[in-house]
C-alpha cells in the first residue's frame, strides 16, 4: 500500500509502542479518540487504532462514489501503523485484520452517529479467520453482520429483508437468538445476506477491504449530518460546525463465544448517582447486540458467574477511569477470551438527581473542588431536582414489570409511535412511548415524552441513555408488552389498551400501572443545601468568577 503520508493534523495514532503520535485536541480527534488515547498512555487495555481529524474528515461530508484521492492515502496509512502495532495483516490470507469504523465529535453523542465493525472480512478472509482462530462460526458471524451493516449504513438500505431473513434463519435452526445458530446456518446465512445486497444494491458486496474501509469512512462522516444527529443537536443546543473525526480500531471479538462478550459499564449509577459498577453484558456478543436496545439482557448468565476475576478488574478500572477523568464514567469494553479490551469512555449521561448526588460526593471526597462542583451543575435546574412517588400504589391496577433504566415517575398518555408522541404533546398530554425495542432513530418523541416503555433492550443501550440525559423515565424489558401498530393499540400482561390510554411507568420499582395516580415529592434538602454553602463560599472567594456559575446553577 503505497501511499503519501498524510499531512500534519490529518492522523493520530493510538496503541501499541508509541500510544499516541503528536496528540491532538478534543476538537481535532473528537471526543471518543480523546479519551482513546488518554487511556492508551495510562496503560490502559486498548486495542491499537488510528483516527482521522475533524477538519480533515470535514472536507468529504459531500463527497459521492469513491474516495478521494486524499482519504484513501490516509487510510492505508492508518491501516499500516495497526498492521505494524499488531502484526496482522488487512485483507491477508493468514491471521487477517478486521477493523471497527466509528465516528468521533468533540462532544458525545451518543448511538446519532454510524459505526461499522468488522470491515475487512470477505470471501477470502472469511476463510483465514477460521484457519487462524480455529473458530468457523466466529468467521461466519463476522461476514453476515457487515454485509448487512455495510447495505444499511454505506447504502441505506431498508433493515427489513435481512431481519426477515435472519427470523426464517432462526426459524429453522430452532434457535431462539442469534448467539444460537451453528456456523453452518451462519454461513449460509450469509450467502443469503450477500444475494440480498446485491439484490437491494444493484452491485456485488465489495471484496476489496480498502474499498470496503473507504466506503465505511465516508458513510461515518456523512452521518453528521443525518436526521437523529441533527435532531439530537438540536435538542441539546450542540454547534453544528463541529463535524466528526473518524476512528478506524482493530476488532477484537466478543463473539468468539466461550469466555467472550461485550459490555456497557458505568463507574456509577447513571440513574440515581449510586457510587457503584451499574452494567449490562452479554455472553458471546459485539457491541453493537448490547447497545442497539434488540436484545433481551435481563436472563443473561452473570459475569461474575463465569469470570470473576475479569469482573473484579472491570470494577478496578471504573474506578482508575472516575480518578483519571475526574468524573462519573460511561465505558464500553469488549472480553475476548477472558481477556479485557476498552473501546471508549466518556463522561457518563445521568439524571439531573445523579448529577447533584455525583457533585455532591465527589467534592465531598476531594475529586474536585466546589467550584468545579458547581460548574458541573451550572445546566441542571436544581430548582426542578426531585423525587416522585406514587401516592397509594395499592389502589392501582398494576399490569407488568420491566427493567428500570431512567428512574422517576411518568404519567402520561399512550403513543406507539414518534408521529403520536409529537402529537400527543402539542396538544399539551404528558406522553409514555411505547416501542419494541429502543432505537435512537426514535429521538423526536423521545424529546416529546415524559416516559418510554419497551418490550426488549437493556439499560445502557443508546437510546435509554440518550432518555435518562433528558430526563425521562425509561422502563425496558417488558415481556408482556405486545404492540399492535395496524389497530393503535397494545397488550399488557394480557390487557390491551388503546392509543391514547393513560400509563403510568414508576422508574423507582420498574413496575407499569394503568391509569393516573396520584403523586407525592420528594427534594433533596441536605444535597442542596450543600451547593448553597458551595455558592456562598465561591462567591466570597476574590479572583474567582463562581458567582455567575452559582446564579446558573
Amino acid at each position: 500500500m503505497n501511499a503519501t503520508p498524510a499531512t500534519p493534523r490529518t492522523l493520530f495514532f493510538i496503541g501499541g509502542r508509541n500510544p499516541v503520535a503528536k496528540p491532538g485536541s478534543v476538537e481535532e480527534m473528537g471526543f471518543k479518540a480523546s479519551n482513546l488515547a488518554a487511556m492508551a498512555a495510562a496503560g490502559l487495555p486498548v486495542p491499537q487504532a488510528f483516527v482521522l481529524s475533524t477538519r480533515f474528515a470535514s472536507h468529504f461530508q459531500e463527497a459521492t462514489g469513491g474516495a478521494p484521492g486524499e482519504l484513501r492515502d490516509a487510510l492505508a496509512e492508518g491501516i499500516r501503523h495497526i498492521e505494524r502495532e499488531s502484526r496482522l495483516c488487512f485483507g491477508g490470507r493468514r491471521r487477517p485484520l478486521l477493523v471497527s469504523v466509528r465516528s468521533g465529535a468533540p462532544v458525545s453523542m451518543p448511538g446519532m452517529m454510524e459505526t461499522l465493525l468488522d470491515v475487512g472480512v470477505n470471501d477470502v478472509t472469511v476463510e483465514a479467520i477460521i484457519r487462524s482462530t480455529g473458530n468457523p462460526r466466529l468467521a461466519w458471524d463476522c461476514y453476515r453482520r457487515l454485509v448487512q451493516g455495510f447495505a444499511e449504513v454505506v447504502h441505506e438500505c431498508p433493515p427489513h429483508p435481512f431481519a426477515a431473513r435472519l427470523d426464517a434463519c432462526l426459524a429453522e435452526c430452532g434457535a431462539a437468538s442469534t448467539r444460537e445458530i451453528d456456523f453452518l446456518s451462519l454461513a449460509a446465512l450469509t450467502r443469503d445476506f450477500l444475494s440480498l445486497f446485491e439484490e437491494h444494491t444493484g452491485a456485488p458486496f465489495p471484496q476489496d477491504p480498502l474499498q470496503q474501509l473507504e466506503a465505511a469512512a465516508l458513510a461515518v462522516i456523512r452521518s453528521w449530518q443525518g436526521a437523529k444527529a441533527v435532531s439530537y443537536r438540536r435538542a441539546r443546543g450542540i454547534n453544528e460546525g463541529l463535524g466528526t473525526a473518524v476512528t478506524v480500531q482493530r476488532m477484537v471479538f466478543g463473539n468468539a463465544g466461550g469466555l467472550s462478550g461485550a459490555g456497557v459499564a458505568f463507574s456509577r449509577d447513571p440513574s440515581t448517582g449510586a457510587n457503584g459498577l451499574y452494567m449490562d453484558f452479554l455472553f458471546n456478543a459485539q457491541g453493537e447486540d448490547v447497545v442497539s436496545g434488540r436484545h433481551a439482557l435481563e436472563a443473561e448468565v452473570p459475569l461474575g458467574r463465569l469470570l470473576p476475576d475479569t469482573l473484579s478488574e472491570l470494577e478496578g478500572v471504573a474506578r482508575a477511569l472516575e480518578l483519571q477523568f475526574r468524573d462519573a464514567q460511561e465505558f464500553e469494553f469488549t472480553i475476548e477470551d477472558a481477556t479485557l479490551f476498552l473501546l471508549q469512555t466518556r463522561s457518563a449521561k445521568r439524571t439531573p438527581w445523579a448529577s447533584l448526588r455525583i457533585a455532591v460526593e465527589q467534592v465531598e471526597a476531594g475529586l474536585i473542588s466546589a467550584q468545579e462542583g458547581l460548574a458541573r451543575l451550572a445546566g441542571v435546574d436544581l430548582e426542578g431536582v426531585e423525587e416522585l412517588a406514587i401516592a397509594r400504589p395499592e389502589e392501582l391496577d398494576f399490569l407488568a414489570g420491566a427493567v428500570t433504566a431512567g428512574v422517576g415517575i411518568a404519567v402520561g398518555r399512550i403513543a406507539l409511535d414518534v408521529e403520536a408522541a409529537q402529537r400527543l404533546a402539542a396538544e399539551g398530554d404528558e406522553v409514555i412511548l411505547l416501542r419494541h425495542e429502543t432505537a435512537t432513530s426514535d429521538i423526536d418523541g423521545i424529546v416529546a415524552c415524559a416516559g418510554i416503555l419497551t418490550a426488549v433492550g437493556g439499560r445502557t443501550s443508546h437510546a435509554a441513555v440518550v432518555a435518562r440525559q433528558l430526563g425521562k423515565v425509561c422502563l425496558v424489558g417488558c415481556s408482556e408488552l405486545v404492540l399492535d401498530l395496524p389497530a393503535r393499540c397494545c397488550r399488557i400482561a394480557g390487557r390491551v389498551l388503546a392509543e391514547g390510554d393513560w400509563l403510568c411507568l414508576d422508574g423507582h420499582s420498574g413496575r407499569v400501572f394503568a391509569g393516573q395516580p396520584a403523586l407525592l415529592r420528594r427534594r433533596p434538602i441536605e444535597w442542596l443545601q450543600l451547593v448553597a454553602g458551595w455558592q456562598r463560599a465561591c462567591s466570597a472567594s476574590p479572583g474567582q468568577e463562581a458567582a455567575g456559575v452559582a446564579q446558573a446553577a
